[in-house]
């Protein structure tokens, strides 16, 4: 294998499919990134069982390809060296077998590389059917949702989000069982085969990372028994699947209401940060919420430090008291867009609904506090 590459091209490669190696991993080899340069192009390929990231450098002014050949490099070391070196093109070279010299006109590296032979078999065949959607609109479903899954692996199921697909429906929902982010969008074009299943949290996340900005790039979500493919621009992310049955958390969504009030979104999440300042435990801040003769009411009180109360007035005259935890209900509102946002409650121990103003294609739930 012999090539001479820009800089930034292969850096950018080196970066996307790094997100993919774990420095836990308990099979050495995965801590590398495959190099596979054909006549064409250079892929690399890097995973940690959980999830694999492979990326594709065509061949052009970029990537000049002299030898075929194929390799594993320790990742870190690689990443560390090109990212240091000067020049803007860099030259690498497979010598005596599996050592590798990555040089420039002022630097040389040798390497101790890994046979490719005994890095693991990674199939990324592609399905036939797909669901294809634009990259913003896909990260805003998962930001949206992702928030709301559990950390506790002792309940697994709920770690990933669920992602259900019937027709031209989108559907992804995740909970913690203390509160539900559920998101709907209509696709452009029906599916064959309907799909419900569980992506790990985590997977999300990586992918989340190496995502585009651009609202005009799409990608394309191949769906499998056991696990999802991301295709976008000139990379694949594949991620496992959690192998269990998703609770139907429509259920956790009441049917009636006792009354519903709008109001601004920022101003109701800087009422409830301030008063969440006071708090000494940020994950399970519970401040109170009262609605009483048109004046809307948070307040949070420390035995040790102090109270504090926010007022605002509001062209609604019923009575509410519920309390709830700050972190979540500002998780919530974070994924809000719209400028208000409405609050239906159901009653002072029943869940609080947060939907975006004239917008019911995404619901939050936060369960209520329990203070006596």
């Amino acid at each position: 294998m012999k090539l001479k590459i820009k800089k930034s091209v292969l850096l950018e490669g080196l970066n996307n499919v790094s997100k993919a190696i774990s420095t836990k991993n308990i099979i050495p080899i995965l801590s590398g990134i495959k190099f596979e340069l054909f006549k064409d192009k250079l892929v690399l390929t890097a995973s940690d069982n959980d999830i694999v990231i492979q990326t594709v450098i065509e061949k052009s002014d970029d990537l000049i390809i002299e030898n075929v050949g194929s390799i594993v490099i320790k990742g870190k070391y690689i990443l560390d060296i090109i990212r240091k070196l000067d020049n803007d093109m860099i030259n690498i070279e497979i010598v005596d077998d599996h050592k590798i010299m990555i040089f420039t006109e002022n630097s040389e590296f040798n390497l101790n590389g890994i046979d490719i032979r005994e890095y693991p078999d990674i199939n990324l065949d592609l399905s036939s059917d797909s669901v294809n959607m634009k990259v913003s609109d896909f990260k805003s479903i998962i930001v949206q949702t992702n928030y709301a899954c559990s950390m506790d692996e002792a309940r697994v199921v709920l770690t990933g989000v669920n992602i259900k697909v019937h027709d031209d429906e989108f559907e992804c929902s995740a909970t913690d069982s203390y509160r539900l982010a559920l998101r709907k969008i209509k696709l452009d074009k029906k599916i064959t085969n309907d799909a419900d299943i569980i992506i790990p949290s985590r997977n999300l996340n990586e992918l989340l990372k190496i995502l585009s900005s651009s609202d005009d790039n799409y990608l394309d979500m191949y769906l499998f028994n056991n696990k999802v493919i991301f295709k976008f621009e000139n990379i694949i992310f594949q991620s496992r699947l959690i192998n269990a049955t998703y609770p139907n958390t429509k259920n956790l969504i009441p049917n009636d209401s006792l009354f519903d009030l709008t109001v601004n979104t920022n101003e109701f999440y800087n009422m409830v940060d301030r008063a969440s300042i006071l708090n000494d435990d940020k994950d399970n801040n519970i401040i109170t919420l009262e609605l009483k003769n048109k004046l809307f009411k948070i307040t949070s009180m420390s035995l040790e430090i102090g109270k504090v109360e926010e007022k605002l007035n509001v062209d609604c005259d019923k009575n509410i008291k519920i309390s709830f935890s700050a972190k979540y209900m500002m998780d919530a509102l974070r994924t809000m867009k719209s400028d208000n946002v409405t609050l239906t409650f159901v009653g002072e121990i029943k869940p609080i609904l947060l939907k975006e103003e004239n917008n019911d294609n995404l619901i939050c739930l936060i369960l209520p506090i329990r203070t006596y």
